[in-house]
């Protein structure tokens, strides 16, 4: 059987050409979608009469039968048909006959592949919004079972002071509620149909796009025909929010592999998301958020190529437009994967309570309390930094931590000291006395947490 639109050709595509050109080994991922669309386009046609309801049923019927097929795993795909559009057209027709080719009345290949990847990145976009809460979920769990554990706060890679353990985790959970809001937000976007833009000027036949935009669950139809096909700003924007998203994952996984360290081991992670050395039979290896991390690269790499394949490309569609989808499977898939995995290893984290309240105890992560004791004392604080400044220095040199100088050692530096400065000094003590609204303290916490529930659930 001849090419659907071989009727202007003298000779046959080069083979070399077909292999090239051909689509179908990837975007048969969008069979589903494609007889979505084609369901909704052909009840549109025998609604407006351009078809008859008999034609109609006979190309449901056809529609139903290619979809079961496929479902089965029944289907083999040509790449002498090109895309999935057009092999599902061509099964059309041998399933039902010449009155299969009525289908593609009043729409083209343009607007058929773009509503396909609405409706694909529609689903993807909801079911990755599920997997996001899912995280938060396994967050907000841990969180709560450790908002009185302490463990020391970062800066610089360096102990700076020591904060909540369920603290540290919302600022996860805050990163990926941000995450879900720019989903739901791009949602907007994505809910907008080119199906009946046809090639890129519209059609003579006189169609009714809302209706197929209703029955497919579109809220807005596209008001111009040539930025309908050649529209995928939606894809962009979904692969940057993706970049963002995986940036917030490999940043988490970062402090899973650190944490789970014999040099922090601050966490142990579930057998079930470690493995071993062939070698070294001590080793637990901390592969998933390993390579969560590493899988960062791929997802900007999609949006970069997305970008360049975009940047040159004039009105309307052209073939370099084939390219847009490859990245878009890769994200989610990716995406998917990472937010799958990231969330049971959350939940079944083992937290090493004791270990972190060592590290705590075994630093100088407290210094800043004694400026600020001192500043409430009436010392200026930049003064009483210089002060806390050469007292540390100090507490080096003697090989000991703050909580461990004499009251006379202190006293050394400034007459203001009293004995109540080790209770100042008390880890718990200076995590709870940070009880400005956001801050680490636990009363904040224990209200963070309820305004997480409330976002969540």
């Amino acid at each position: 059987m001849s090419k659907l639109w071989g009727g202007r050709f003298t000779k046959p595509t080069n083979k070399l050409v077909e292999e090239y050109t051909s689509s179908i080994s990837f975007d048969q991922k969008l069979a589903v979608q494609d007889i979505k669309g084609s369901l909704a386009h052909v009840e549109m046609l025998s609604h407006c009469e351009i078809i008859s309801n008999e034609e109609k049923n006979q190309i449901i019927r056809g529609l139903h039968t290619i979809q079961g097929k496929i479902e089965k795993g029944e289907v083999e795909y040509s790449i002498a048909d090109e895309d999935i559009h057009m092999n599902i057209e061509k099964l059309l027709i041998e399933e039902i006959g010449p009155v299969g080719g009525k289908l593609h009345t009043g729409r083209s290949r343009n607007d058929q592949v773009a509503t396909d990847m609405h409706l694909y990145l529609r689903e993807k976009t909801e079911e990755i919004i599920t997997l996001v809460e899912a995280v938060q979920d396994a967050l907000l769990s841990q969180a709560e079972s450790n908002v009185e554990t302490i463990l020391p706060g970062y800066t610089h890679l360096q102990r700076a002071q020591p904060v909540s353990f369920g603290h540290h985790l919302l600022a996860y959970f805050w990163m990926f509620e941000r995450d879900k809001e720019r989903l739901q937000d791009s949602l907007k976007r994505i809910n907008w149909s080119p199906l009946g833009a046809a090639a890129l000027a519209g059609t003579p036949y006189e169609i009714d796009r809302q209706m197929t935009a209703d029955i497919l669950g579109f809220e807005k139809v596209y008001p111009n025909s040539l930025d309908a096909v050649s529209d995928r700003d939606f894809i962009l924007e979904f692969l940057s929010i993706s970049s963002i998203l995986i940036t917030h994952i490999s940043r988490i996984s970062e402090e899973l592999i650190l944490w789970s360290s014999q040099e922090f081991n601050f966490i142990e992670l579930d057998d079930e998301f470690c493995t071993g050395s062939s070698i070294m039979p001590q080793k637990k290896n901390p592969d998933v958020p390993e390579l969560l991390r590493g899988k960062t690269g791929r997802i900007y790499g999609n949006l970069m190529g997305m970008l360049t394949l975009l940047k040159g490309l004039p009105l309307a569609y052209n073939k370099d437009m084939q390219e847009d989808k490859v990245g878009m499977f890769d994200t989610a898939d990716t995406l998917e994967g990472a937010l799958s995995l990231l969330a049971p290893m959350l939940a079944s984290m083992d937290v090493k309570v004791g270990e972190m309240k060592k590290a705590v105890k075994e630093d100088y992560s407290n210094a800043t309390d004694i400026a600020d004791y001192l500043a409430v004392k009436g010392l200026p604080f930049r003064e009483a930094h210089e002060v806390i400044g050469k007292i540390v220095l100090y507490a080096i040199g003697q090989e000991k931590y703050l909580l461990d100088l004499s009251l006379n050692e202190y006293r050394k530096f400034s007459d203001q000291f009293e004995e109540d400065i080790y209770e100042k000094l008390d880890p718990e003590q200076v995590v709870a006395a940070r009880n400005s609204e956001g801050g680490t303290g636990f009363a904040q916490v224990y209200n963070q947490i309820q305004s997480a529930k409330n976002h969540l659930y």
